[in-house]
């Protein structure tokens, strides 16, 4: 058959460890015997990253402007083992968080739904997705050691550099840290409306959830910007489609999303995000069956996949062994990112392969065929489910496909 013809590349920016090696399985074997594929490539690799400064994560944030979709791979986020292990010339940075500095977006995570994969949390029996705020927080933090006998302090000047404010945040008897964080009004308030037309164009509740009554001034920030545009711009669309826009605390939310039967957008601040997706993932059955995607304000999109590299399984496979890696969100990622492409170019026959892939990958798992992480989690009466290896679960699918 003739390939699918594409107009507009896509940003395609590869990644480490196991997840790289899926990558070049996926398109080999599920995408590029379909679609004369077209993309812009940035190798975002540790080691790339680190011959380039890191300078090739800001060229594939700045890519993902001008073509509009972009479809990412798991990066390692380089801590002090790490820097040891590749012989980095310093710490960098996370790749996702330079990327949604650069984007300004949000990540909306949810969960990919298979039947005869329960969750964990017997309740839950519609998606929760989860509305992760991609600016800010730790991920843009400056942060120090300190020693005893130190102050540090909270220190705003105006333009011209001349003091306007300083507050003491603690004078150090013994050897510490300190950490500074920030956020902008601009980034909360795309953030929060971002959020609300999420919620309108997939008819589901939306909850946030921050910690105001300790935060009185960072936390009640975004609590006071999401009131303020709620009651001005979208309380009367809410109202008339019968949704419910709520805010409470932190760990009220956590509580409430645990004796729901799910079906809500749950928004986080940067940090909670970040781990309450993990939380969300496993308990509905594996952090391998959950989808992400940044989208900036402007209607920029960014694919990946929820989780990380896969160390454990990398080495394995590395050192000749077979590994059985769940390559669900990966997929998902590239099926996502051909979809909107397909969807912004108006190529039908794109967006309907990338579904029919989704299809075919669900089709798989449900007829019993799947990665050993889902063995454990899958009870469909009269099927015994079978362990396949990493590339042997995609040759499954391909043959659905």
């Amino acid at each position: 058959m003739e390939k699918i013809k594409m107009i507009t590349p896509l940003v395609e920016m590869d990644g480490d460890e196991m997840t790289r090696v899926l990558w070049k399985w996926i398109k080999e074997i599920l995408i590029e015997p379909y679609v004369d594929l077209k993309t812009e490539y940035y190798d975002l690799g540790l080691v790339k990253r680190d011959e380039t400064d890191d300078k090739i994560t800001e060229d594939s944030a700045k890519a993902t402007l001008k073509y509009g979709v972009a479809v990412k791979c798991a990066t390692i986020t380089p801590n002090a083992q790490r820097v040891k292990e590749y012989n980095l010339k310093k710490m960098w940075k996370s790749p996702n968080g330079t990327i949604r500095r650069i984007l300004d977006g949000t990540v909306f995570r949810a969960p990919i739904l298979a039947k005869g994969i329960t969750p964990y949390v017997p309740s839950w029996k519609k998606p929760i997705v989860l509305a992760r705020h991609a600016y800010g927080d730790i991920y843009n933090s400056v942060e120090s050691k300190v020693k005893g006998g130190q102050n540090a302090y909270l220190l705003i000047t105006d333009t011209e550099g001349n003091e306007v404010e300083r507050k003491l945040i603690h004078s150090f008897d013994s050897d510490g840290i300190v950490q500074g964080v920030h956020n902008v009004d601009k980034s909360i308030s795309a953030f929060a409306r971002t959020c609300f037309n999420y919620a309108l164009e997939n008819k589901i509740d939306m909850w946030l959830g921050a910690k105001d009554t300790i935060s009185k001034t960072y936390d009640h920030r975004f609590k006071d910007i999401f009131a303020e545009i709620y009651e001005n711009e979208y309380k009367a669309e809410f109202e008339k489609a019968g949704l419910t826009y709520l805010y409470t605390l932190i760990d009220d939310v956590v509580a409430r999303v645990m004796r729901s039967e799910g079906g809500m957008l749950w928004v986080c601040k940067n940090y909670d995000g970040d781990v309450m997706s993990d939380m969300v993932a496993t308990a509905y059955g594996s952090l391998g069956m959950m989808s992400s995607v940044l989208v900036s304000p402007d209607g920029k999109y960014e694919f990946e996949a929820a989780h990380g590299t896969v160390t454990r399984h990398y080495y394995k496979w590395r050192d000749g062994q077979e590994t059985s890696t769940n390559s669900v969100a990966t997929i998902w990622a590239w099926t996502g990112a051909l979809a909107k492409r397909g969807e912004l170019d108006n190529i039908s026959e794109l967006t309907d392969f990338a579904k029919r892939l989704e299809k075919a990958t669900l089709s798989t798992i449900e007829s019993g065929y799947m990665t050993g992480d889902l063995i454990p989690l899958f009870k469909r009466e009269g099927i015994t489910p079978v362990k396949l290896e990493s590339r042997a679960f995609l040759k499954k699918i391909a043959e659905r496909l």
